[in-house]
C-alpha cells in the first residue's frame, strides 16, 4: 500500500502515545489530519495547539467533510478503541482503508532503515535514548517514541528519513508488523496475559518478533535473556556493558566496554540501574549503527529523560517528589531500587494506581509483594482502561496482601491530605492510568506545604 495516495488521515483515539506521534509525523509531511479521542488531555492540547483537529463526540457529524471521502481519506485507530465505536464502524461500512496503529508503523518504516526496541519494560527509555543519541550525531532519522521525551517535549524527533527508530510494542502483537533491520528485546517478563494467555505465549512471540530482523540484521538482547544475539548488560560478560561504576551527585559515571574497544568516562542523568542498562542498549546500536563515539558521549551527557519516567517533579534538602509510570512489580521494583540508590536510608511514600482489572488480578501477589517493601502505601482504585470490572478484584482486596507499616486507600479528593499526614521525605507516584493528571496539582500543593 502506498501510504502517499491518501491526503487525508483520520486518527481514532488520536490522544494515544502512539497515535499522537503518527498524526504528528503525518502532519509535518503536509497531510491533513484530524481525529477523535474519549476525552481531552494534554497530548490532545498539543495536537490541537500544533494545528491538528481534535473532536470528543463519537459521531459522523462531528468529522469535517473533507474526511468523509473515502478515495482520499486513510482511517487509523487504536485496538484500545472497542469495536463497538460509531466512527469504527461507519468507516469500515463505508469502504474506507482503515488500518491499525501498528499497520501503519509498519508501513512507514518498511523503505528505512528500521531500529526497533522491544521488551514488556525499558522500551520507551531505550527508544528515546537511542533516538536522541542519533539526532545527536546528525543521522538521517525519525523516531517515534512512546512517551514525551524531555528533550523535545515530543514524541516525535525528525531529522530525515531514511532511519527510523520505533518502538516496537508487543500488545495485541503490534510489533509483528515490523521487520526491524536492528532490533532489541529489553526485557520478556509476563504481561499482558489478558491477550497471551501465559508467559510462554509471551516469550514466544518476543522469539518469532526476533525472526522478522532482515537478513543482514543484528539483534540486541539483555544478557538476562536466554536468546541468541548480540549482548549487552551492567557490570557483566556481556558484549557491551556498562562497567566501573560511580555515582556522583546523583549521576552515573561509568566505562562502556564493546567487543572492541573500552570507552571511558561516560555521564548519565537517569537513576536507577535499569535505566543504566536501557542505556547501554541504545550505545550498543548507535556504535553498531556507525555513530561517532564522541558524539555520543555528548548525547548521552545531554540526555533528560522522559516524562514520568523516574521524574523529579520536587526536589530539594527535605522533600523530593518522584513521578514514574510504573504499572507492573518488576517496574515498581526497578522504581524502588533507584530510590534506594539515590536516596539512601529515606523513608519513602508510595501511591500507586493498579492499571487493568486483569493486570492486577494477574499480579496480585507480586504487586503485594512489590508494594509491601516501601514504608507507606497509598492505594487509588484501579484504572480499567479498555477492561470491564472483575467480580472481587478491587484496591482493597489487593491493599489486603500489602505489609507496609502504613497502608491505606485513598481517593483523588483524599489523595493529598493523606501524603501530608504521613510526611515522610520521599513521595513516588506510579502507574499508567490518570494517575498522571494528579501530579501537577500534587506538586503544587506540596510545594507549600
Amino acid at each position: 500500500m502506498n501510504l502517499k495516495a491518501f491526503h487525508n488521515i483520520y486518527f481514532i483515539g488520536i490522544g494515544g502515545i502512539g497515535m499522537s506521534a503518527l498524526a504528528s509525523y503525518f502532519y509535518a509531511a503536509q497531510k491533513s489530519v484530524s481525529g477523535y479521542d474519549k476525552t481531552p488531555s494534554d497530548i490532545t492540547k498539543i495536537l490541537e495547539l500544533s494545528g491538528i483537529g481534535v473532536n470528543y463526540i463519537d459521531h459522523v457529524k462531528n468529522i469535517t467533510s473533507e474526511f468523509l471521502d473515502a478515495s482520499k481519506t486513510l482511517v487509523v485507530y487504536t485496538p484500545a478503541i472497542p469495536h463497538s465505536n460509531s466512527l469504527l464502524t461507519y468507516f469500515k461500512a463505508n469502504n474506507f482503508t482503515v488500518l491499525k496503529r501498528s499497520e501503519v508503523l509498519g508501513l512507514i518504516t518498511k523503505d528505512t532503515f528500521c531500529m526497533a526496541v522491544a521488551g514488556t519494560h525499558g522500551k520507551t527509555t531505550t527508544t528515546s535514548i537511542l533516538g536522541h543519541l542519533m539526532k545527536v550525531a546528525d543521522q538521517n532519522m525519525t523516531a517515534f517514541l512512546g512517551g514525551i521525551s524531555e528533550n523535545y517535549n515530543s514524541n516525535l524527533i525528525q531529522n530525515g528519513h531514511q532511519v527510523t527508530v520505533v518502538e516496537a510494542d508487543e500488545f495485541d502483537r503490534s510489533f509483528m508488523t515490523l521487520s526491524p533491520n536492528f532490533a532489541c528485546i529489553t526485557s520478556t517478563d509476563a504481561d499482558h496475559l489478558d491477550i497471551y494467555g501465559d508467559k510462554e505465549t509471551l516469550k514466544q512471540s518476543f522469539l518469532d518478533f526476533s525472526n522478522n530482523i532482515t537478513a543482514d540484521g543484528q539483534l540486541f538482547v539483555h544478557d538476562s535473556l536466554s536468546m541468541q544475539g548480540t549482548t549487552y548488560g551492567v557490570e557483566s560478560d556481556s558484549d557491551y556493558a556498562a562497567i566501573n561504576i560511580r555515582i556522583s551527585n546523583g549521576i552515573y559515571q561509568f566505562d562502556l566496554k564493546t567487543p572492541s574497544a573500552l570507552y571511558k568516562d561516560f555521564k548519565f542523568y537517569l537513576p536507577g540501574q535499569h535505566n543504566l542498562s536501557n542505556a547501554v542498549a541504545a550505545l550498543a546500536m548507535a556504535l553498531s549503527f556507525g555513530c561517532p563515539v564522541e558524539k555520543l558521549y555528548s548525547g548521552l551527557d545531554s540526555y533528560r529523560g522522559v516524562k514520568r519516567r523516574f521524574t523529579y517533579k520536587l526536589k530539594n534538602d527535605s522533600f523530593v517528589f518522584i513521578d514514574d509510570y510504573a504499572h507492573h512489580p518488576k517496574e515498581i521494583d526497578a522504581v524502588y531500587q533507584a530510590i534506594s540508590e539515590m536516596h539512601p536510608a529515606q523513608s519513602i511514600t508510595a501511591v500507586f494506581q493498579p492499571h487493568l482489572f486483569s493486570r492486577t488480578q494477574d499480579f496480585a501477589e507480586d504487586f503485594a509483594r512489590s508494594l509491601s517493601v516501601f514504608d507507606a502505601v497509598l492505594l487509588l482504585e484501579i484504572y480499567p482502561a479498555r477492561e470491564l470490572p472483575i467480580k472481587g478484584v478491587n484496591s482493597a482486596w489487593l491493599l489486603g496482601k500489602i505489609t507496609a507499616p502504613i497502608k491505606k486507600l485513598v481517593s483523588k479528593e483524599t489523595l493529598c491530605e493523606a501524603i501530608k499526614s504521613i510526611d515522610y521525605p520521599v513521595l513516588v507516584t506510579m502507574g499508567a492510568g490518570d494517575i498522571g493528571t494528579l501530579v501537577e496539582p500534587l506538586s503544587k500543593n506540596l510545594m507549600y506545604a
